[in-house]
């Protein structure tokens, strides 16, 4: 039994580590990081643009350096072609940790489980934002 408890605080541990670390990504290197990095795009936005970026906004019409700015690099990007042109979509991740309930021999046992799902997703047509979606953490 002794181990069962160390196992499931382990595992909980490990699932938090991981979603930290996923968090941590977005922001370790904050807007103020971002925009020292990307001076010259930064400079280059109009003054409405500049306002949303320094938020951690996004808009259509927005360069891709503005959305980088804004919500750092993407988790994953994705290429695809249609009759409009080459389109590049960067989906944003985000975690959470999932309890599993069971019962064992004499007891009720929890696992905690990392999980991770998209939180957001950027469609950009010629490197500028076409359109973008964001999504609620899953509901188990």
């Amino acid at each position: 039994m002794l181990f069962t408890r160390r196992h499931t605080i382990v595992k909980f541990f490990s699932g938090l580590l991981v979603i930290l670390l996923l968090a941590g990504c977005a922001s370790t290197q904050n807007v103020a990081t971002r925009k020292q990095e990307r001076l010259a795009a930064y400079q280059a936005l109009p003054p409405e643009l500049k306002v949303a970026v320094d938020q951690g906004q996004i808009k259509v019409g927005m360069p891709m350096d503005a959305v980088y700015i804004a919500w750092g690099a993407p988790s994953q990007t994705l290429q695809s072609a249609n009759e409009g042109g080459e389109a590049v979509t960067w989906l944003y991740h985000g975690g959470y940790v999932q309890e599993t309930r069971y019962w064992g021999r004499r007891n009720l046992h929890y696992d905690y489980d990392p999980r991770t799902y998209v939180r957001a997703q950027v469609v950009f047509m010629n490197g500028v934002v076409k359109s973008f979606q964001t999504f609620p953490e899953p509901v188990y």
